[in-house]
Parts: C-alpha cells; structure tokens; sequence
C-alpha cells in the first residue's frame, strides 16, 4: 500500500513488511523467474471523470515496448525536452496512476538519478528541484499552478528544468509563466487505456517567434515512435490534417490495454473499428501535430455549432485576473446548450466581472480563434475547482454541483 501517512496503514490487507525494511534484508542479487512477456503485469482503475472508473491492463511485453518507444521519443530530439543519461529525474505525478506514465521504467533504463519527492507540497518540490540538481520532471497542470504560486518559484534558478505536462490542457498563460523563468515547458498525452504516452509537442524549429514557439508546445504534439494516429469521423473516415477540421482520434500501438477488466460491452465499444477510440475530438496539423480541442463528452453543443470547452478555458485564462477556470454545458431552451465558465479569481486583485470576461473572448472571436458562440457564455466566481485524484478537473462532480 501506497502511503502519505508517517506511521503504518490502518487496514484489513495482509502486509509483508514496510519497503525499505525489506530492501535492507534482502540479498543483493535477485534471480528473476522466467515467464511468458504476456504475463499481466498492472491492473489499475481510470479515473472515472467522464463516467464510472474502469479496469484496465497490461502485459510485460507491453511495458517494455512503451518504455523502448519513449527512450526513442525523448532521446532523440537535439536539445528541447530530451531526456538523456545525464539527467536528474524527479516524478511529480503519482506511482499509482498510469504508471508515473511510465517514465520510472524509462529513468531506470537509462540509469539516471532519480529523486522521489513524498508528498506534493511546494517548498520541499521547489528544494528538491534545486537541492538535487532535477533537469526532467511530469505532472497535471494542477501541480504546476500550485508550484508557480509559491514564492520561491520566483526566487530559484530553474532554468535546467525541463517539465512535460499532461493530464489536462496546458494553459498558454501557465506556459509563457514558466518559459519566462527558463523552464522547457511542453505538452505530451495519453490516457490509461494507452499505457499511457501516445504523443510529445517537441519543437522541431529554432526560428519560431516567442508566441509561436508557446502555441507549439501547448499543442498536443507529434506521436511518439511505433503510435499510429487517426482522425475519423463517427463512419471511421479519415478527416483531413489542415489543421482545422476535427474528428476523434483513434489509435493503434503495442501497448494499449486489450478491453476493460470484465466489462465486454464496454470494452467492444472501446474497440470497435480496429482501433482504440480516445473520446478526444482534435484536428492534426499538417505537420501531423496534434490539438485535441476536448472530450467528446465536454463539448458543448451550442445553436448546431459544437463549442470547446478546452478552447474556452484557454482563451478565459489568459485574462490578468483569472487563477483557474473550467467551462462546462448546462441546458438552454433556445440554444440546446450555453457555456458555463466557473471562475477561480486570482488572489490580490479585482475579481473579473461576467462583462470584462466577454469583452476578452471577443477580441478571440474577432481574430477567428474562437466562435461567435462564445459570446453566450455565462459565468460564476467559485472558491476551487473540483479535481480527481490525480489533479484533473472534475467535470463530472462539477456537473452535478452547478447544474440544475
């Protein structure tokens, strides 16, 4: 068992001992048995933010492939966001979870460094970070926000520190914060089901402008070595890779969960067409980076138009007053649906009105970056955003607490 707690588990499981007591007397050579590579290795739970928590599942095989796929990924771009022997890996994402994503696996490959932090609290990360010399790091977004606030982010040299973000959007407000203190912030994404890294948003190109470079990054990147991407319609054809027109991706790799833990139905729906459907609408690029523009089931469905949320929430963030949004649908007699943006005001300053806010997506509207439905958003200051386990927001609990 996995625990924040000083002292041992209250618990009905049985326990072998606390780790490190068992690492201490154990010998120092360890002969593994030989078994087939397409022994289950993990089982573990999604996080259940669009419906209920599903079990998923991984053979060896599998993770060995992963782990090959990103130490191919990460070790061969020049410079941005390589992860090479020489670094100091710290994980700011939880062992549980996806497998750290899998980058443990890849750290210990390489036989790098590696510092693990204990609990997620900003001063001891902060220490760490510069203590110990960390160069590569992951987490949610929500880590990020809550290390970017505390007072010594602005007072560290953190301009070693190359950070991949997943688990959520990264903000573009969030992204030039850290590039500003010389962090190599940039975007990578999966899911559970998918092991879970599928694509990373290197930059390939060292004559981008500093806002070009920015969108670059909170793209969700290039897919990684052995991950074939689609974009399909709901008939699975292919959607054009202009940039513009979106469709749901759908994946192929080896080392995507075979269904979900005994749940047929739901693990045929997972699979249906040969491929695995993510529930991510996007459009690709034609220099096939990714943006996924939201989840299927958060986007809102607005006068025949269908508007992302994700889109919103970005464009709202950038507003001088704004810590933290999420924008979700609520029912509209006229327009099937309207926007709903729940607003975390920033400390210390004047919080945003509805007014001020519609007036900053229109100049969004006006450059064509967002739709004119936008403008029927409606908005509520809230005290905190409700997110999982692992630092995602919530919609689903935010769904039942604002919507009538």
């Amino acid at each position: 068992l996995l625990t924040d707690l000083d002292e041992p588990p209250q618990t009905h499981i049985p326990l072998a001992g606390e780790y490190e007591a068992l690492l201490a007397a154990a010998a120092p050579e360890f002969e593994f048995a030989d078994f087939d590579e397409n022994t289950r290795a993990t089982t573990f739970y999604t996080t259940g933010t669009t419906g209920m928590p599903k079990g998923v599942y991984f053979s060896h095989r599998q993770l060995v492939l992963h782990t090959l796929g990103n130490l191919a990924a990460f070790g061969t771009p020049a410079t941005q966001g390589r992860f090479h022997q020489e670094d100091v890996y710290m994980p700011l994402t939880p062992m549980f979870h996806v497998h750290a994503w899998g980058m443990p696996y890849v750290a210990t490959s390489m036989g790098v460094k590696q510092v693990y932090p204990g609990k997620y609290a900003p001063a001891p990360i902060l220490r760490l970070v510069a203590g110990e010399g960390v160069t590569f790091s992951h987490c949610v977004p929500t880590v990020m926000h809550m290390l970017m606030n505390h007072p010594s982010f602005n007072e560290l040299d953190l301009s070693r520190w190359k950070l991949l973000i997943g688990g959520s959007a990264l903000r573009k407000s969030m992204c030039q914060t850290a590039m500003a203190r010389g962090i190599d912030i940039f975007t990578g994404y999966g899911m559970s089901e998918t092991c879970p890294i599928l694509t990373v948003a290197h930059v390939h190109r060292d004559d981008l402008g500093f806002g070009e470079e920015v969108d670059l990054r909170c793209t969700t990147g290039r897919p990684i070595p052995l991950v074939e991407l689609r974009l399909v319609d709901e008939q699975m054809n292919e959607v054009a890779h202009d940039g513009e027109q979106v469709g749901e991706l759908v994946v192929r790799t080896p080392w995507l969960t075979q269904g979900y833990l005994k749940d047929q139905r739901n693990s045929e729906n997972l699979w249906r067409g040969g491929y695995l459907h993510t529930g991510d609408v996007a459009n690709i690029d034609r220099d096939n980076y990714v943006t996924i523009t939201d989840r299927i089931k958060d986007v809102i469905k607005t006068g025949g138009e269908w508007l992302s949320s994700l889109e919103l929430e970005d464009a709202i963030s950038l507003y001088p007053g704004v810590a933290e949004v999420a924008v979700i649908g609520r029912q509209d007699s006229k327009w099937g649906e309207r926007p709903l943006a729940l607003v975390v005001p920033k400390e210390g300053v004047e919080a945003p009105t509805p007014r001020q806010i519609i007036r900053h997506l229109s100049h969004f509207i006006e450059k064509g970056l967002l739709s004119k439905q936008a403008m029927l958003l409606k908005m509520q200051l809230v005290d905190t955003i409700d997110k999982t386990s692992v630092g995602k927001i919530d919609k689903k609990n935010l769904r039942l607490k604002y919507l009538p």
